[in-house]
């Protein structure tokens, strides 16, 4: 059990409780409350907490949870006459995650060999690794004890047992003179880059298109030469395949994983379940008033895509804003996978994990996409905004670059509609997004996207529960803040969520954790989105977060002020009085 002291102003403390926790969040009330600022000051009377009080002082606490409801900002600051964005992202539905719903990839056949699965090949005759020399561009050898870099390959997949290997620096393995020798100099893949596999668990034969296998020789190369039957003992053209890496879970790899007919019916029956009309429903009823909707580049083209694409998410999104019209909601339509990738990650729908966005013929392929949704729908009584992109990578997107497409997305919008809201993302990675603050991207109705996670760094990885309430409040409300004051665009905090690194967390340190967040990001002048409404991660899924009372929001908690005006006080004073 743990001790909490406070001593004349120094603490002295166990970290990690219910209890701290607690009293973060009401010294953040406190600051705003002056009825409540008495609660959290290290300096003054001299209080010694002993086990037995930490226990009562807890249960206190979490009877107190639902009357700091009434505390919070929720609702009542607006932007041109409508109320602060309080929203759900419908994040995994128009645009794949694996993670976020991973049944969806049941039954690929060799489904641990989707497009971008990275592997390394080992000769069971040799011992040896193939190596393809400076990561690409000349020959492959068979000489390597230990795999690194220039020993992982990535899989490009074109049927279940046809597939094209990109070298680190991403060129091709291609069989040279009918197999003679096999090198890493092809810039694009053909049919001479182009490979059968056949397994036995993780030992491989890897067989030209005229026949020839690919063995190891003696002197340490690889070629195409060898014929005949083969079997599976450690003869040359036996490999040991080991995956690395099996990341990439997106549309790309759901398609092409399938093939076009198997994976429109698994995408069309997705897309009609997984976010039906009642889904809005619930969300009105539990106080959200927008929806940010998450595509792919691909809808422009609906229904018939480019290859392995799907058609079909139009109509999808046709039928959200039909539904937001009926329950009063309003629609971020957000373009979440532009072509060629903007961050190399699964729900950009990157091939491969490579970030090919930022050239000019990408570039005004995502134009095009924009002006495409706006033309669309920007007379569409449901629209409140259309994010041009979302997470660009700041190592692989030059900030000029950005910038540029930022202001033409802007103008073209604008084309359309004077009042729609651009909505522009900050990039991922080591980027300060008041970089967007002095980029002069538009005149009017402009928005910075941020997205806070206590997540996907180390710095968070041994964070207890206190320490990740009190970095909300030293972090994230200062930034906030003064992003607001800085003359510009409005700050939206488009994606956050209910989850952290603490392990064997309560359900009050996440409820705590949650009104943290709720009261922090209400400083956010556009407002904010939680991500996301369904998610098999249950803490991850707003939807599971309000029905198990995980996160303690909602229209409900504010229906009779009077009686828990009531209950307030007298909670106040009786925890007033047990301290005194």
């Amino acid at each position: 059990m743990r001790r909490d002291r406070w001593r004349g102003g120094s603490e002295e403390t166990t970290k990690g409780s219910s209890f701290d926790s607690f009293w973060l969040v009401m010294a953040r009330q406190g600051s705003k409350k002056s009825s409540l600022r008495a609660l959290w000051s290290p300096v003054g009377p001299r209080l010694l907490i002993t086990t037995m009080e930490v226990i009562h002082c807890s249960v206190l606490a979490s009877g107190f949870l639902m009357v700091l409801l009434l505390l919070f900002r929720l609702s009542h600051s607006s932007v041109d006459g409508f109320s602060k964005v309080r929203g759900v992202n419908l994040g995994g539905w128009l645009v794949v995650e694996g993670w976020i719903k991973p049944s969806l990839f049941d039954g690929i056949p060799n489904g641990d060999m989707l497009d971008g699965t990275q592997v390394q090949l080992k000769s069971v005759a040799l011992q040896k690794y193939v190596s393809a020399a400076d990561g690409g561009g000349g020959n492959v050898t068979i000489d390597r004890d230990v795999a690194s870099s220039w020993e992982t390959f990535k899989l490009w997949r074109v049927s279940e047992v046809e597939f094209q290997f990109s070298c680190f620096g991403g060129q091709f393995l291609t069989s040279n003179n009918g197999g003679s020798s096999i090198s890493a100099t092809a810039d694009s893949p053909a049919m001479n880059e182009t490979f059968y596999i056949e397994r036995n668990n993780t030992k491989i034969h890897i067989k030209l298109l005229n026949g020839n296998y690919v063995q190891a020789t003696v002197n340490n190369q690889l070629n195409g030469n060898h014929q005949g039957d083969l079997g599976w003992d450690d003869n040359e053209a036996t490999f040991e395949m080991t995956v690395v890496a099996n990341n990439l879970h997106g549309d790309f790899q759901l398609a092409n994983g399938f093939g076009h007919e198997k994976a429109q019916e698994v995408l069309t029956n997705h897309r009609n379940n997984f976010i039906t009309a009642e889904d809005f429903a619930f969300l009105s009823r539990h106080g959200i008033n927008t929806v940010r909707i998450p595509v792919g580049w691909w809808i422009a083209k609906d229904p018939e895509p480019p290859a392995p694409f799907i058609g079909g998410s139009l109509a999808a999104l046709d039928r959200a804003f039909s539904w937001a019209k009926t329950h009063d909601l309003k629609c971020i339509i957000d373009l979440h996978a532009a072509p060629g990738s903007q961050n190399g990650m699964e729900h950009s729908a990157s091939r491969d994990g490579s970030v090919d966005w930022p050239t000019p013929d990408y570039i005004s392929q995502t134009l095009d996409v924009i002006d495409f949704l706006s033309a669309r729908y920007a007379n569409h009584p449901a629209l409140l905004g259309i994010e041009l992109l979302n997470e660009p990578s700041a190592a692989a997107v030059p900030f000029d670059v950005l910038v540029s497409y930022y202001t033409r997305g802007y103008h073209i919008v604008r084309n359309y509609s004077s009042t729609v809201y651009v909505i522009v993302c900050q990039r991922i990675g080591n980027a300060d997004p008041m970089e967007l603050y002095q980029a002069n991207i538009g005149v009017s109705n402009i928005v910075v996207d941020l997205h806070y996670y206590n997540l996907f760094d180390p710095y968070f990885s041994n964070m207890n529960a206190t320490e990740n309430i009190q970095y909300i409040y030293d972090k994230r409300v200062p930034q906030l803040q003064s992003l607001n004051s800085a003359n510009g665009p409005l700050v939206y905090v488009g994606e956050w969520v209910n989850e952290w690194n603490v392990t064997n967390a309560s359900q009050s340190q996440y409820q705590m954790f949650g009104m943290a967040q709720l009261d922090a990001f209400d400083d956010a002048s556009f407002g904010w989105s939680y991500w996301t409404l369904k998610n098999d991660r249950m803490h991850w899924d707003f939807e599971w977060n309000i029905k198990n009372h995980y996160l303690l929001f909602g229209s409900s908690s504010i229906k009779k002020p009077n009686s828990l005006l009531f209950l307030s006080l007298v909670c106040a004073v009786t925890l007033l009085n047990y301290l005194v």
